[in-house]
């Protein structure tokens, strides 16, 4: 994959920020599209107000993989203060009860609906104890509220608890060791303006790195050009897959040059090349993310080859 320009991505790239307390995510990324002068910047999954960490910034077309990234599992260190004395080993019993399979009504000041609904919590570390403050280290799936889940441990224990402090420190693939404060995010766009783009081009980073968790589903060049303009893929114009394909799995459709070209569901598992049908319709784009500039440049190639 070629390097981008720093205009590039501008225009289809993602900041993985270090959000700072105050502020909702929405005026987070509105601030870094007020900052940036981006038509639009998305984030792959709410961060209260008082709660820091990795939020993840899609920048203008990058926003069309916010699907692909906003239901990976997410990474909490939080300080959860108990209102009365625990013994080590009731707290203990408390992390098994709460280990695995939950089920949690969404708080009152949530934008989803407040019905019940099933969470799996896939770990939950003591890091530190000091008297009734204990932080703890929580694996969760996405859409998992940590505020409820500590006042229901609190309920749970007979004591009561909440929330103390809370810190994301890694969203799917995205850690906290490679977030940037919005500060530095301002000082590497001002620094680009006056000529300078090192500092931006460590930030942003190529839409590629949103989709690398994903199955890879890599199509000839002679199937670009369609597939950005809204084609699905068939089987006839795949040149590999890459990783365990189920049926109806979201992949990544990908150029022969690594370069990000769509987001799909597969009609086929396993190994394309094993199935019945001679050309079938393997792969149904949902969103499109290549431009159609470089799709362009792809049939100019293919003209001039005579493919």
């Amino acid at each position: 994959m070629a390097e981008r320009t720093v205009e590039e991505l501008l225009n289809c790239g993602i900041i993985v920020l270090d959000k700072w307390s105050g502020p909702t995510s929405h005026d987070v990324v509105n601030t870094v599209r007020k900052t940036l002068g981006s038509k639009q910047v998305g984030h792959s999954g709410t961060l209260d107000p008082s709660v820091t960490g990795v939020l993840v910034a899609t920048l203008n077309n990058a926003c069309k993989i916010i699907p692909a990234i906003q239901g990976e599992n997410k990474e909490y260190v939080g300080i959860i203060h108990l209102h009365k004395d625990v013994s080590d080993s009731d707290f203990e019993s408390a992390i098994k009860k709460f280990t695995g399979k939950i089920s949690q009504r969404p708080p009152v000041k949530s934008a989803v609906s407040r019905k019940k609904r099933k969470r799996t919590v896939h770990e939950i570390i003591i890091l530190d104890r000091k008297d009734n403050n204990i932080c703890l280290y929580v694996k969760c799936q996405a859409g998992t509220y940590i505020r409820k889940l500590f006042h229901d441990m609190g309920q749970y224990l007979g004591c009561g608890a909440h929330m103390k402090e809370l810190r994301r420190v890694r969203a799917g693939s995205f850690d906290e060791s490679e977030s940037h404060t919005m500060q530095e995010v301002a000082d590497a766009f001002k620094k680009w303006r006056d000529g300078d783009g090192s500092a931006l081009r460590k930030i942003i980073l190529p839409v590629e790195e949103g989709v690398k968790h994903l199955n890879k589903v890599y199509i000839k060049d002679t199937a670009v050009f369609s597939v950005v303009n809204g084609s699905p893929v068939y089987s006839s114009g795949i040149a590999k897959t890459e990783g365990k394909i189920a049926n109806n799995d979201l992949v990544a459709i990908m150029s022969s040059r690594g370069e990000l070209v769509a987001i799909g569901n597969t009609n086929f598992r396993g190994d394309y090349k094993t199935q019945t049908e001679k050309k079938f319709l393997a792969v149904k784009t949902d969103r499109v993310i290549m431009s159609h500039d470089v799709a362009e440049e792809y049939k100019k190639k293919n003209a001039e080859t005579g493919i």
